[in-house]
């Protein structure tokens, strides 16, 4: 029972935290990690983080739906920028923060000090999406921030599995670091996207010979990343890794071909049921990360005494400084990579400027969160020896600081630094979007007419068939016409047309549905057909929202 209502409560904190955000201004996730610690203080209830549990409920369908939902053509454009990011960026902080760490902290091992840097030197996507949400990033960079939090999970984690290794047995052989990161990203990646594609045509095979159960494809779309994270797992590889190529698997085989493809029904309501998935999640990583904030603030005195600085505040130097250290190498990495990346596109035309506040911008958008948590709480509590793990409750000090703190760095100086900040130019896809809607209505005129033609013959007034047709086809013509200009004022002028459609249809809908309304109120219409005529309104407004 007391499970329950202290999950009822972290979900009433997830709920109520988006008022509080919007009255506050003040970031989503710190007011999140607030009301976590407050439950806390005010019940005494806690939830006993199991770091392996949390890894399992919480971090595949988040991946997954990134891998899913995030542009594939933007992905790979920037994979050079992303990769170099997601594993040079990974291994340049490991080793430059593990040896001031090192060197600033004599109790922690040299070992230690690596797992401690390797689990820092992640970025969370949670943490970026939820950042963006209340400081509008430029598209693209926000792109490349979501690959590099994406895939960078995997080299830290795996960096700090090699560190904690060597600080039980006291070896480290570096041939075996390589082949068992090879081993868990390419293994991890290959199990995500093998269980997506084994599912997804088992899928539709069933829905090409029986139908399609619209319950069934929802609850299939979210076993599918826990099947990639466990498998994986069981194959002593990345789960996460598997849980994000499996997300990106499952775009691919939506867009390319028949045999991935569902109903509409499906879709829409199967992105909605996502979308709550996302929205609880999401809010659950950091109120249940906020909890677990007064416990590790009580232990501080503790830690501390064991250091040869026994002063409380020393802690507060630590973590500021780690965050300087991150921030600084994060910088000099972006900007490196940033010049090296313009440098290859120059000998392929001129080249966009960008400046240091463009840096500063992708630097400070870098932010940890539940993942490095999560990830610094696997430390075992005993070497191979049976002698306790040192510096451990340190470390986990030290990465809840560091998570709280660039979060709030990230949620008073990005705003700042975007303000007026000089940014290169966003491409349009207008032309993009005008020739899709031209050639989807010059395929449906063809298959509007073929099937008039078909419907009509050999019936006795073919007529009304030919009636039907040249109405619908007259919608698809205007479509083509109005996306086919060749002037600019012209185009202007049928882009403003659509804007005035789209207000009155919106306008035409809401009159709809507000009578609708009245008349089940007044019971000229029973419920169940209100509610069937209802459901037809919005799902028309979805086009002009």
């Amino acid at each position: 029972m007391e499970l329950i209502e202290t999950t009822l409560f972290l979900l009433l904190a997830v709920v109520v935290s988006g008022p509080l955000a919007r009255m506050t201004r003040i970031a989503l996730p710190l007011v999140q990690i607030a009301l976590g610690a407050a439950i806390v203080l005010t019940t005494g209830h806690t939830v006993d983080l199991e770091p392996d549990i949390f890894f399992l409920l919480f971090l595949p369908p988040l991946l997954f739906l990134d891998g899913w939902r995030i542009p594939k053509e933007d992905l790979f454009r920037d994979r050079a920028v992303i990769l170099e990011l997601a594993l040079g960026l990974v291994v340049f902080t490991i080793v430059g923060l593990g040896l001031l760490i090192y060197w600033m902290i004599p109790e922690m091992p040299l070992a230690m000090a690596f797992a401690l840097a390797a689990i820092l030197s992640p970025t969370d996507p949670i943490a970026v999406q939820a950042i963006a949400a209340r400081t509008p990033i430029p598209k693209r960079l926000m792109h490349i921030l979501e690959g590099e939090s994406l895939l960078n999970d995997a080299t830290g984690l795996t960096g700090m599995r090699l560190a904690i290794a060597a600080a039980s047995t006291g070896v480290f052989v570096l041939t075996e670091a390589v082949g068992t990161f090879a081993w868990l990203a390419f293994v991890g990646v290959a199990t995500g996207v093998v269980v997506t594609w084994v599912i997804g045509w088992t899928k539709g095979w069933v829905s090409r010979r029986w139908g399609e159960d619209v319950g069934a494809e929802i609850l299939i779309s979210l076993i599918i990343p826990f099947a990639a994270y466990l498998a994986a797992e069981e194959l002593h590889a990345s789960g996460i890794l598997a849980a994000v190529a499996a997300g990106v698997t499952m775009g691919f085989t939506e867009r390319d071909g028949a045999k991935g493809q569902s109903l509409a029904t499906t879709r829409v309501r199967r992105a909605a049921v996502w979308d709550a998935v996302q929205f609880a999640a999401n809010g659950l990583i950091f109120v249940i990360l906020g909890e677990q904030m007064p416990s590790i603030l009580d232990r501080a005195s503790e830690v501390v005494a064991g250091t040869s600085r026994p002063e409380v505040w020393w802690l507060a130097v630590y973590v500021l400084a780690i965050v300087a250290t991150l921030a600084v190498l994060r910088f000099a990495w972006v900007w490196a990579s940033l010049r090296l990346t313009l440098f290859r596109k120059r000998a392929k035309g001129p080249t966009p400027r960008v400046g240091l506040r463009l840096t500063a911008v992708m630097s400070l958008a870098g932010v940890r969160g539940a993942i490095t948590l999560a990830g610094i709480l696997t430390v075992p509590f005993v070497l191979a020896d049976g002698t306790p793990m040192p510096a451990r409750n340190l470390a986990i000090f030290l990465a809840a600081g560091v998570i709280i703190v660039s979060l709030v760095l990230a949620t008073v100086a990005l705003p700042r630094l975007l303000k007026d900040v000089e940014l290169p130019p966003e491409p349009s896809h207008q032309r993009e979007e005008d020739r899709g809607r031209v050639a989807a209505a010059t395929a449906a005129l063809r298959a509007i007419d073929d099937a008039a033609h078909a419907m009509g013959e050999g019936t006795p007034n073919p007529d009304l068939y030919s009636e039907i047709s040249s109405r619908l086809m007259e919608f698809y013509r205007y479509r083509i016409e109005s996306r086919t200009r060749t002037e600019d004022d012209d185009a202007e002028a049928a882009r403003l047309a659509d804007e005035v459609e789209r207000a009155l249809r919106l306008t035409g809908l809401n009159a709809e549905r507000d009578e609708l309304r009245r008349l089940v109120r007044a019971r000229e219409i029973d419920s169940e057909t209100a509610k069937k005529l209802i459901r037809e309104v919005d799902l028309q407004e979805l086009r002009y929202v």
